[in-house]
């Protein structure tokens, strides 16, 4: 059996090679919220994409790392290793590491997102601006006031974790999970995000958005993706309930 404990590669003091069980490996570039590493890893999964090989299954990106999914058994066949196929997969993501670049124009347009930052929808809004001493019209100009990055889709399908909330309303999170509605915006940390689906959550919920982000049935399923620059706005309760 292999021994995938023996794998910890580092391509240096901040970057590794490492396994996820025997059939998927994740290459990390730091594991810290940083724009630059951000587009790094979707550098590579653009690269892996366009040079796929035989037994890739997956790709999947997170903040600063990329993960790949693949299948040992048919890669070992087809390509006939003398070595395993986790060091098969290693001299992939190096080569995608060294070869990966820009080679498009990044979207610059921003997504504008519509929030309603009622009493009804922002269910968190007075506890964060009691806790920041802070008036509640504070927090929710200081949260659509920026422009968010979106790092990475993860959790639910579509769930968006953006970055970064001004300091003076980045917040814990819940200690426990509440019952969460779909297209609810919160906050966590210095991120903020949107659910996709009603479900259990702990993020400090300031609004709601109208716009539907997972829909199974489209073409397109998950509305936003990372790289997009994101701008939510804020309109009233009225606006929600008759326009959307």
């Amino acid at each position: 059996m292999l021994n995938l404990t023996a794998y910890h590669f580092s391509l240096n003091s901040d970057c590794t090679i490492f396994p996820l069980g025997d059939s998927s490996a994740t290459l990390d570039l730091g594991n810290i919220v940083n724009e630059g590493l951000n587009q790094k890893v979707i550098e590579i999964k653009n690269w892996l994409q366009k040079n796929s090989f035989e037994g890739l299954k997956d790709i999947i990106i997170a903040y600063s790392s990329v993960s790949i999914v693949y299948d040992p058994f048919l890669i070992k066949e087809r390509y006939q290793l003398p070595a395993s196929a986790f060091e098969f997969v290693i001299d992939k993501l190096l080569e995608a590491f060294e070869s990966a670049t820009r080679e498009y124009k990044p979207d610059e347009d921003i997504i504008t997102i519509p929030v309603c930052y009622d009493e009804m929808f922002g269910n968190d809004l007075k506890f964060i601006a009691a806790q920041k001493n802070i008036p509640v019209e504070k927090v929710i100009e200081l949260h659509h006031s920026k422009t968010y990055r979106l790092y990475m889709i993860g959790f639910l399908p579509g769930f968006s974790y953006m970055a970064e909330v001004d300091e003076q309303i980045a917040i814990p999170r819940k200690q426990k999970p509440v019952p969460v509605i779909a297209g609810s915006v919160g906050i966590a940390g210095s991120q903020t995000g949107i659910y996709p689906l009603n479900c259990p959550g702990g993020w400090q919920i300031v609004g709601r958005t109208p716009i539907k982000l997972f829909e199974p049935f489209a073409d397109s399923p998950v509305k936003l993706k990372s790289g997009n620059l994101i701008k939510f706005y804020p309109i009233t309760k009225e606006e929600f309930e008759n326009n959307y």
